[in-house]
């Protein structure tokens, strides 16, 4: 079927702070088309110098500012985990009760075909035959970059719209945007583009100076990670395995690791009253942007630091109270993350040498798994004055503090890593990896030997055990490797209540599979929440187990209960669209 899509043209915003990349360039010259919006280029036939090159890239990073913000609330809003204000805005309701038109400000596909078209001029026009005296190609890591830019936001652009219309050239005339282009769905995108970008995946991503003290590699997407996406949506789970397992093993250079870390957040050993906690897991993972070997940031959106900038990230001014928005924030967690944050059982490690589990109806978010407790605040009986007005509501989510937007980090990776190894027909390895994390022994007792048929290809997955340290109740300074439960819900790897799904009852070998492969994929989802609650993910997560099992209701059923199960049918009339049918997840294009 083809498609008709019109490119709309107006005054060009000024290139963002990424100006400073050019610094062979004493002055922006004559470079840009200044009556478009939608393609930032040299006025030159191909791009074949250091100016022409870095401002195309730059031109396309100042498109991806504009959709940064949607990436996150699109991802949220619309789902389970995040519930809107009295104070949230038309637009924000809208979302969250899935009835958006054509004039809400998140509903805007244009914003993704300018970076798509910018991405089509840079691909059709880049010299990549300029080499340099060691004959290296001069601008392929630029190359790369654009290519994994393209296939990113092509990927955005499906989840949201379910098919789109597919264009690998640049548009440079009105009569080029008048043409009818084919629609692609979810399965089309992921299958060229995994294609696409393959033979990119070990090119490294371009190195410039850092940007306002931000290291310039978070700008951009790890080619191995896409391809692990591309993989996971199309349904060829081996394939997204190994690629999420290549970038895990060769981010740091070969030879080298990636472990998981053992930051998280506890109760003290010596606490017999559940009031005191250590956190080491949200200042990690929210606060440092940094590109060290050991960073938890892999990739975000670099924003504007002041309002009128123009692409400056609303963000923290949405899940937070702040002087911007008068103490009035526009989202909360939802009555569906509490619960489920409330219903996990803490296993704790006392200065006895006991494990124990942490009493139910603790004050403050501190029943159950304690990462939500460590990254929100909420109070009532706050008391400030601002402005000459007395405030008294105070709520703050500390992974919105900075004015970037964090898009990608290794918690992301692991949990995709082992949705993909489970769905593969490995569900002993999920579950490791939230358990008790891997190594190589792991591998050896509790993996290969229930898959002897598959005994090579699980080899494949090296985590030496010298380098992927096992955590122990000693906290040796070695030790870098734990079971992803383990970062909010204490010691998991000796939890007995935390187990492989299964049926022994069961006599059929496939059955059994698939029961186990079914309820480790449900404490993935568990799991994906507890850890990436509000960080974008969520709607994805959901729509992706539900296409998957041809269950729409795996969806619908979780954001019906978002205020809590008693109250679905309230919410269900809120959101009136029928989520059981699957063209109702998608936004309604009227372009």
């Amino acid at each position: 079927m083809a498609y008709r899509i019109k490119f709309h043209a107006r005054k060009l915003s000024l290139i963002f702070v990424l100006c400073s990349l050019l610094f062979s360039v004493s002055a922006c010259r004559d470079f840009l088309y200044e009556d478009s919006d939608q393609v930032i280029y040299a006025d030159k036939d191909h791009l074949r110098d250091d100016a022409d090159t870095l401002w195309s890239v730059a031109g396309i990073m100042n498109k991806m500012q504009v959709i940064a913000d949607r990436t996150i609330l699109l991802g949220e809003v619309r789902a389970d985990l995040v519930d809107i204000t009295s104070d949230a805005s038309a637009d924000l309701r809208e979302l969250a009760f899935f009835s958006t038109d054509a004039d809400n400000k998140y509903n805007q596909p244009r914003d993704y075909y300018a970076i798509i078209n910018n991405c089509n001029y840079f691909l059709a026009k880049a010299d990549t035959a300029l080499r340099n005296s060691r004959n290296e190609q001069v601008f392929l890591s630029e190359y790369a970059a654009v290519k994994a830019f393209r296939a990113w936001t092509y990927l955005q652009l499906v989840l949201n719209y379910g098919s789109v219309p597919f264009i690998t050239e640049p548009i440079l005339t009105k009569d080029e945007s008048e043409k009818d282009y084919p629609k692609y769905d979810i399965g089309q995108i992921c299958r060229y583009f995994a294609s696409d970008i393959a033979p990119f995946a070990d090119v490294e991503t371009p190195t410039y100076n850092n940007i306002r003290n931000t290291a310039s590699k978070l700008f951009y997407y790890p080619i191995y990670v896409l391809m692990g996406d591309l993989y996971l949506w199309a349904g060829d789970y081996r394939a997204a395995a190994e690629s999420y397992y290549k970038y895990i093993s060769t981010r740091n250079g070969t030879n080298t690791a990636y472990p998981l870390t053992t930051n998280a957040v506890r109760f003290l050993s010596n606490d017999s009253h559940w009031a005191s906690t250590s956190d080491n897991w949200s200042t990690s993972a929210f606060y440092q942007e940094t590109n060290t070997a050991n960073a938890e940031l892999i990739t975000m959106i670099p924003g504007d630091s002041i309002p009128s900038e123009g692409n400056y990230s609303e963000l923290r001014d949405l899940f937070n109270t702040t002087e911007n928005n008068e103490y009035k924030n526009s989202l909360a967690p939802s009555q569906s993350i509490i619960n489920l944050s409330a219903a996990q059982k803490y296993c704790h490690y006392t200065s006895g040498g006991e494990y124990v589990f942490a009493p139910d109806g603790l004050t403050e978010n501190r029943t159950g798994d304690l990462r939500l407790q460590a990254i929100y605040t909420s109070m009532e009986d706050f008391n400030i004055v601002s402005n000459g007005k007395r405030v008294t509501h105070y709520s703050v989510i500390q992974k919105y503090q900075t004015r970037n937007v964090h898009i990608l980090r290794r918690a992301t990776i692991y949990l995709r890593l082992a949705e993909a190894l489970n769905r593969a027909g490995f569900p002993r390895f999920a579950f490791q990896l939230l358990k008790r994390g891997v190594n190589n022994s792991v591998l050896e007792s509790e993996v290969i030997p229930y898959y002897p048929e598959a005994a090579e290809w699980l080899r494949s997955f090296n985590f030496p055990n010298n380098n992927y340290v096992l955590e122990t109740t000693a906290g040796l300074a070695s030790e870098n490797t734990m079971g992803l439960h383990s970062r909010g819900s204490g010691y998991s790897a000796s939890n007995d209540a935390y187990v492989l799904p299964d049926d022994t009852l069961l006599t059929d070998a496939q059955a059994r599979l698939e029961y186990q492969m079914n309820g480790v994929e449900d404490l993935i989802v568990d799991e994906e929440a507890l850890e990436l609650a509000f960080e974008g993910q969520r709607f994805y997560d959901l729509m992706r187990v539900a296409l998957r099992r041809n269950n729409p209701a795996y969806l619908a059923s979780r954001i019906y209960a978002r205020r809590g199960s008693d109250h679905q049918a309230e919410m269900q009339q809120l959101i009136q669209a029928d989520l059981n049918a699957p063209a109702n997840w998608y936004l309604k294009w009227d372009r």
